[in-house]
């Protein structure tokens, strides 16, 4: 049995961001050890055991020798199972078990390897292959058959599904060739409806007004806080969000993809294909909001990228968890830094927050007589912080519903797929509106953008004006009726802005009239 020093190409993930690794297979004479050096954590340590198993299983032979894996850069944190596939591939190559001239170098391999010598899947793979195929223009990538649909999606690297050592050496020989995947239009049809989870909106009786602003703030991107009694519907309202959502675009859902593959929460099936809908109890932490770890994982904020993150009850989560809250809303990405390093999550939700008018959850309440000083109540909201407040461009007053709109069948309730016509009908106006800009919707503008994009005429800017001054809003609640009101608009068909759509707008800033 020859002995040579062998390298087999991987991929290594630090939060999202892909890095490259050469594992290196050095087997010499000398007392029998098995070491794996290059910063691996107890996972990858592990993989001694599981590879050595699994040559014996699959028919190969381990040797007793001296063996040395390195994993290339030293300097860079490995973790997770991926890597036993490789280390595996580089002691067959490095002890001429399988032919070095197999090995090309546009190849990369990973995967978790069972006693018997299977190839099981990892988490992880559709941000790896993309990685890949960023570093190498026509890589071929060996990876868990289980996991080949989902890389398959990335579409720029032939992928072959790997079922076992034996299946691999037989391909590599080219005594069995293994037939690539490759992904299909079909892959990609995405859900029209988040049915499966979310109430359609034409179940929900009555709340006209707050089904409006659900629209609006669905056709902005506009962050929302209902504010209602016990009972009021704002948690049915808040689950059936998602459905007038416009459906999600085959790179959106690729992004999305990538989040929920890192996370491990894919599940069944290889593409996710609604709009996340998230919604974490109020007892959450601020690390399992935002995301983090030795090695760093996706939080809630990053989970709803691209979709919705309620909160329900949150003036009952702690403020300094709600504080977190400020930096992704405004700039749609989280940052972590650990000691390990740094990394970036997307962060670009739609926020949905729900509470009680005050403590006893009556204040306001026709029925119900409220047992809440004044004080009790602005401490109750004090909870929530101004800055945060400010973010929120979209306050509404949510009513307890009437004994005849829940059983008055003359009542025709839109359907959430005619209101999501509508709302994709103005998306679109605004994608042409700022196709030069980064901004996907009216809810990122910012002050720079303003008056190019939502000018207003004498007579409308006279009425905000007035509306400005008794209302004593700040410069911040100022551009948002502004930025509610161009939704309006859109929503309308309107080029411009007018004063009926600012005296709307302001209809649903409820917390600048207390």
């Amino acid at each position: 049995m020859a002995v040579i020093l062998s390298k087999v190409n991987s991929i290594a993930l630090y939060g999202l961001e892909p890095h490259p690794v050469t594992v290196e297979a050095d087997v010499a004479n000398g007392i029998p050890v098995f070491d794996i050096v290059g910063l691996p954590e107890t996972a990858v340590r592990e993989s001694r055991e599981r590879v050595k198993a699994a040559l014996k299983n699959a028919g190969f032979v381990f040797p007793a020798k001296r063996i040395i894996i390195n994993l290339a850069p030293a300097d860079l944190k490995k973790s997770g199972t991926s890597f036993d596939l490789p280390i595996a591939l580089a002691l067959l190559v490095a002890t001429d078990q399988i032919s070095a001239g197999y090995i090309e170098e546009q190849m990369y391999f990973f995967g978790e390897l069972s006693l018997d010598g299977s190839v099981s899947a990892v988490n992880g793979v559709l941000p790896m292959v993309g990685g890949i195929a960023d570093a190498e223009e026509n890589a071929v990538v060996f990876l868990p058959q289980a996991n080949a649909k989902e890389a398959a999606l990335d579409g720029r690297s032939t992928v072959y599904p790997v079922a076992s050592l034996g299946a691999l050496a037989d391909h590599l020989s080219g005594e069995a060739p293994i037939e690539a995947v490759y992904s299909e239009e079909s892959d990609f049809a995405l859900a029209e409806q988040s049915a499966r989870r979310c109430l359609d909106m034409k179940e929900i009786k009555g709340q006209a007004q707050v089904k409006r602003g659900m629209e609006i703030a669905a056709a902005g991107g506009h962050n929302v806080l209902l504010i209602g009694v016990p009972g009021s519907g704002k948690t049915l309202l808040a689950r059936s969000f998602p459905t007038i959502l416009p459906p999600l675009t085959r790179k959106e859902a690729l992004a999305v993809t990538a989040l929920y593959s890192l996370a491990g929460e894919l599940k069944n099936d290889f593409l996710v294909r609604e709009r996340p809908f998230r919604s974490p109890h109020h007892t959450s932490s601020a690390v399992s909001l935002t995301g983090g770890g030795t090695y760093p994982k996706p939080g809630e904020i990053s989970m709803a990228s691209k979709g919705v993150l309620f909160l329900d009850e949150i003036v009952e989560f702690p403020k300094t968890v709600l504080q977190v809250l400020r930096q992704p809303l405004e700039d749609k990405v989280v940052h972590i830094s650990r000691v390990a390093g740094s990394c970036s999550f997307p962060a670009d939700f739609q926020l949905i927050a729900a509470c009680n008018p005050c403590p006893c959850g009556y204040y306001g309440d026709p029925d119900k007589e409220c047992s809440c000083s004044e004080q009790q109540i602005h401490r109750y909201f004090n909870k929530l912080g101004g800055p945060l407040l400010d973010r929120i461009d979209i306050h509404m007053n949510v009513s307890r519903v009437a004994f005849r709109e829940l059983h008055d069948e003359e009542i025709a309730e839109e359907s959430s797929a005619v209101i999501r016509e509508r709302v994709v009908r103005a998306r679109n106006r605004q994608q042409e509106r700022y196709q030069e800009l980064d901004i996907a919707s009216n809810a990122g503008l910012d002050r720079r953008y303003l008056d190019a994009f939502c000018p207003l005429d004498r007579e409308t800017a006279a009425v905000l004006e007035k509306i400005f001054q008794r209302l004593h809003l700040s410069a911040r609640g100022h551009d948002r009726i502004i930025k509610v009101a161009r939704t309006i608009a859109d929503l309308a068909g309107e080029t411009e802005i007018q004063s009926q759509h600012i005296l709307e707008a302001v209809q649903y800033r409820s917390l600048d009239r207390i």
